[in-house]
């Protein structure tokens, strides 16, 4: 074994002092005999942050060409986010596999929306009695999620209200289960929400409109939450911009954002499992995953549960490596506080390491 990197620090989430050994794009154990290059002392050491909702190939007007989607994939890489999942994007991001600099993707297809009920550009549109056929194409595609539109303002009624009726939603998501796949849906307001948990739905984007009633099913089947905080800060501007046009739904978008803290607050209180996603993508830039972790604390998280849910424990639910044991993907950040007791700290990573590979170091 030759030109291994070492590492010493305090570990997450264990937080025991450990050294750590790198090579071949692993954790390795320590070796006997070989060339061996400290590159780090000291410090907090974390697996890398995890964007759960996040858009590399998307900007507010829709796909992106390859250079934009690298800048994307590079600003989030620098915030420590090593691990994202996309939550849809109409273009083919398959190449970042092949570039060991870049973020893992989990992809989740393109979204599915219904005709003229989403923003331009973005997913496929498509009517109930076609969303089976386009959940078996996006199944396919993904890797391992798919996402629906789950509610969108519906220009007739003035307001948000679901986009699929509840036969569509059922068969839907029964054959993406089928095909070894998850579900997740964008939603903002409450009266898509039954539909989608009694279809079995596998986690929520934003779920603003998570009403008290709900909390005992989404906790006992572990349905997963996402709230993207930094985005919900946007449901003000939206009002405005629709309240000459729509005022009840301008109303109900400030509704939803004033009682938004207390809601994800109670569910993740209730046992709703809450994971950091920033949205990125669209109107939103990239590279925010360390701002969302920071949020996360607004509904009642402590430091160390933010940062789990930005980190290990989101990297469990997604089905990857959560510690840094021996075997594991060496893909990690340090700091030079403990992030637990002082989340700002994760704007200013120390060293990044993807693959094995130191990829920045500050100072």
């Amino acid at each position: 074994m030759s030109g291994v990197l070492r590492l010493t620090g305090t570990v997450l989430p264990a937080g025991e002092q450990q050294e750590l050994h790198l090579s071949g794009g692993l954790v390795v154990n320590r070796p006997a005999a070989a060339d061996v290059t400290t590159v780090h002392t000291g410090g907090w050491i974390v697996p890398g942050l995890v964007d759960a909702h996040c858009h590399i190939g998307l900007d507010q007007h829709g796909g992106v060409d390859q250079q934009t989607q690298e800048e994307q994939a590079i600003a989030d890489r620098d915030a420590g986010a090593l691990l994202v999942r996309d939550a849809g994007s109409p273009v083919d991001t398959r190449w970042i596999d092949d570039r060991e600099d870049l973020p893992k993707i989990i992809r989740a297809g393109r979204h599915l929306a219904r005709s003229k009920r989403y923003l331009r550009n973005y997913g496929w549109e498509i009517e109930p009695e076609e969303l089976v056929a386009y959940v078996e194409q996006e199944a396919r595609r993904g890797d391992g999620w798919v996402k629906l539109v789950g509610d969108w303002i519906d220009r007739e009624a003035g307001d948000l209200t679901p986009c699929w009726p509840a036969d569509a939603l059922t068969a839907a998501i029964a054959r993406a289960h089928e095909l070894g796949a998850r579900v997740t849906a964008h939603v903002f307001g409450e009266h898509a929400l039954p539909d989608l948990l009694a279809a079995g739905i596998d986690c929520l984007e934003h779920g603003t409109g998570i009403e008290p009633g709900l909390l005992s099913e989404l906790a006992e089947r572990q349905v997963a939450v996402v709230p993207t905080l930094i985005q919900l800060e946007n449901f003000p501007q939206y009002a405005e911009q629709a309240a000459g046009k729509f005022p009840v739904y301008a109303a109900h978008m400030r509704d939803l954002y004033e009682r938004r803290l207390h809601r994800l607050r109670d569910a993740f209180e209730a046992g709703v499992p809450v994971y950091a996603g920033t949205d990125a993508g669209g109107v939103l830039g990239h590279g925010l995953v360390a701002q969302e972790i920071q949020a996360l604390t607004e509904i009642g998280m402590s430091g160390e549960q933010a940062l789990a849910a930005g980190s290990w424990a989101a990297r469990e639910w997604l089905g990857a490596p959560s510690e840094l044991r021996p075997g594991d993907p060496a893909d990690l950040v340090v700091y030079d506080e403990d992030p637990r007791a002082n989340p700002a700290v994760l704007t200013h990573p120390r060293l990044i390491a993807l693959r094995g590979k130191v990829i920045s170091t500050r100072g």
